[in-house]
């Protein structure tokens, strides 16, 4: 993470819960909050005006869902790191959120510690998910058709090599610059892996890659 503050925005329909992230975050000292929003169509607005490095999202709102937040947030140019902060662990809600690109969907229920914590890793550009979720993921992904290892899936070895970085929960901007090569290439090398393993979402591959380690 940079020396300076992440700019931060909270979009959750419940004020005390707002309040009570706000001041977790501040006194954390890496977090600058810079709006919040009692809606998904507010904080849409606010993003836009804002542009901050990171946006905590709640799932269910009254206006519009966190999902379809999300999906208009990941289609700018300069699309913020979006975390999902919600009560929801849901198989369907964790899958369509990381299909959606979310960079980490962790749970209101944690404790305060462990949550700052998760942030600071979404912050340093690692897809964040509890211990838990991961394992919900991985079962998730043991019930559906998929390759067993990465030479059936007929990965390069570039492709496995990246596989390898996306596991760590390194961005494409961090794998670029393990591997010396340009973001671009990797965005590339990212999109045929994850139709080669059958996959839909970085997380899914990094959960993938685990656990076959894991078997190995």
């Amino acid at each position: 993470m940079s020396d300076s503050p992440q700019r931060l925005l909270i979009i959750d329909d419940h004020p005390l819960f707002r309040r009570g992230v706000m001041q977790l975050v501040r006194m954390a000292g890496e977090f600058d909050v810079v709006g919040e929003a009692s809606s998904g169509r507010e904080g849409l607005d606010l993003a836009r005006r804002l542009e901050p490095d990171m946006v905590l999202l709640d799932l269910n709102m009254k206006d519009m869902s966190g999902l379809d937040v999300l999906r208009e947030m990941k289609s700018w140019d300069n699309d913020p790191r979006v975390v999902m902060l919600t009560v929801s662990d849901q198989a369907e809600d964790l899958i369509g959120a990381l299909r959606l690109g979310a960079d980490g969907y962790l749970l209101k229920e944690m404790d305060p510690d462990e949550l700052v914590g998760k942030l600071r890793e979404a912050a340093a550009g690692q897809v964040t998910l509890t211990e838990r979720l991961t394992r919900l993921l991985a079962h998730s992904l043991r019930e559906d058709n998929r390759p067993k290892d990465p030479d059936q899936a007929g990965l390069t070895e570039q492709e496995g090599r990246i596989l390898e970085q996306i596991a760590r929960g390194l961005s494409n901007k961090l794998i670029a610059r393990e591997l010396d090569i340009a973001e671009g290439t990797v965005k590339v090398h990212v999109k045929h892996l994850l139709r080669k393993l059958n996959l839909r979402s970085r997380v899914e591959a990094a959960v993938w890659a685990v656990e076959r380690k894991r078997g190995a």
